[in-house]
């Protein structure tokens, strides 16, 4: 707690555990949504992590449209225009 000194990671990480807010939960959180958004290469650069790892964060958080889509013409099919 010195003023101008920035705060460790792993102080603030106590601090916010201590206040309720699962620190690892968010960033898992968070990374997922950074993956869902982004091609693996961009996300390895953006967060500096290993290609592969950002690769299997990707993979994890893929959004398959594929049954929305289907069920979305299914819909259009059965409804009759107005």
């Amino acid at each position: 707690m010195v003023p101008g000194k920035p705060i460790s990671t792993h102080g603030m990480t106590q601090k916010l555990n201590r206040h309720g807010l699962p620190v690892r939960t968010a960033r898992n959180a968070a990374l997922a949504a950074l993956a869902a958004d982004l091609p693996s290469p961009i996300l390895a650069d953006v967060t500096g992590m290993h290609r592969h790892t950002a690769l299997r964060w990707v993979a994890d958080a893929r959004r398959d449209w594929a049954e929305y889509l289907a069920a979305r013409a299914a819909d259009d099919e059965e409804t009759p225009p107005l």
